[in-house]
């Protein structure tokens, strides 16, 4: 009986430490080499992610296996997350709305929803901006002349429409009664280059990441009529936020991180932890500084509602844009 017994507590004391390996995400995950993938070329926000990654990570001993840095680039991160269906849970990769938007646009036959949400960790803001001597003070007066005459008033956007550059006015022009689809957006290669267009005098107007017109804004050379953030933004606190001009729209410009199909309970957890713990630290704080970003931290379970709601939203502005197909 003693001996029965012994064996039972020994069973016993096995399944709760099981439990426990299960409960925590360890299960033996990750047991192998690490791969973020970068679905761009070196340099650039999805890059700058990755890599932030791998050092924090790393830096702050939160994972003990290697972290390789992969760039992946083509297709606006077609090929990166091509790839990344095809990895088993050692490689994840960066993504933005355009894991939505391709989609929308029927640029790629992937969606959100084949991949394993894992986290939403920042965002940049979006901004309005016009020539430092334009006759436009605020937002609504841009906006309102743009409504009496839409075709005249000259937008300039990089690199193409349909990214959150675009969309962004897309829905403070809805929201503002204003016909999206009649808007001329001229397209350029990129925020820098949209820039120059403004400074030039190309362009009426540009709606490009807060970054590319930050510091002109800051030493008088264009004026950031509106901010897409929920709040002011610091060190530009005397720009209006979008809401602050009656517009009722917060747009962020998000990057995350999600994992290939299929991944289990344990191997997320595992990330929740990891991840949470990250955005706690000083040295990921000071990459958010040194880059503008602003934390936007969402688990797993949260991050997959946003997508749902993100691809709900932008599903809308594409329609809204004339850019269904």
């Amino acid at each position: 009986m003693r001996k029965i017994g012994f064996v039972s507590i020994l069973i016993l004391i096995m399944l709760l430490a099981a439990c426990s390996s299960n409960a925590s995400g360890s299960k033996g995950y990750p047991d192998k080499n690490l791969e973020i993938v970068a679905p761009a070329s070196p340099g650039g926000g999805w890059d700058l992610t990755a890599r932030s990654l791998e050092k924090v990570l790393t830096d702050e001993n939160l994972v003990e296996q290697n972290i390789n840095v992969v760039n992946k680039p083509g297709g606006g991160g077609e090929v990166g997350w091509k790839y990344l269906k095809s990895k088993d849970a050692h490689t994840l990769a960066v993504n933005s709305s355009l894991v939505l938007t391709n989609n929308l646009l029927g640029q790629s036959d992937l969606t959100y929803n084949e991949f394993t949400p894992i986290a939403t960790l920042a965002t940049e803001w979006q901004a309005l901006a016009v020539p430092a001597d334009s006759k436009y003070s605020t937002a609504t007066e841009f906006l309102e002349a743009t409504k009496e005459n839409p075709d005249s008033m000259k937008i300039g956007v990089g690199p193409g429409l349909g990214n959150d550059d675009h969309l962004s006015l897309v829905q403070a022009a809805s929201e503002f009664g204003i016909n999206p689809s009649e808007l001329n957006f001229l397209v350029y290669e990129g925020g820098g280059d949209v820039v120059t267009a403004l400074l030039g005098g190309h362009v009426d107007a540009v709606t490009t990441s807060l970054s590319e017109v930050k510091d002109q804004h800051l030493a008088g050379k264009l004026k950031i009529l509106a901010v897409s953030s929920d709040k002011p933004v610091e060190g530009i606190e005397d720009v209006p936020t979008w809401q602050d001009e009656g517009v009722d729209m917060v747009f962020p410009h998000w990057r995350g991180l999600m994992g290939p199909p299929d991944m289990t309970e344990e191997e997320i957890a595992y990330w929740d932890e990891k991840i949470s713990k990250m955005v706690e630290t000083e040295q990921w704080k000071k990459v958010l500084d040194n880059n503008d970003w602003e934390s936007f931290y969402k688990n797993s379970e949260e991050t997959e509602a946003f997508l749902k709601e993100q691809n709900d939203l932008y599903q809308k502005l594409v329609k809204d844009s004339g850019m269904m197909k």
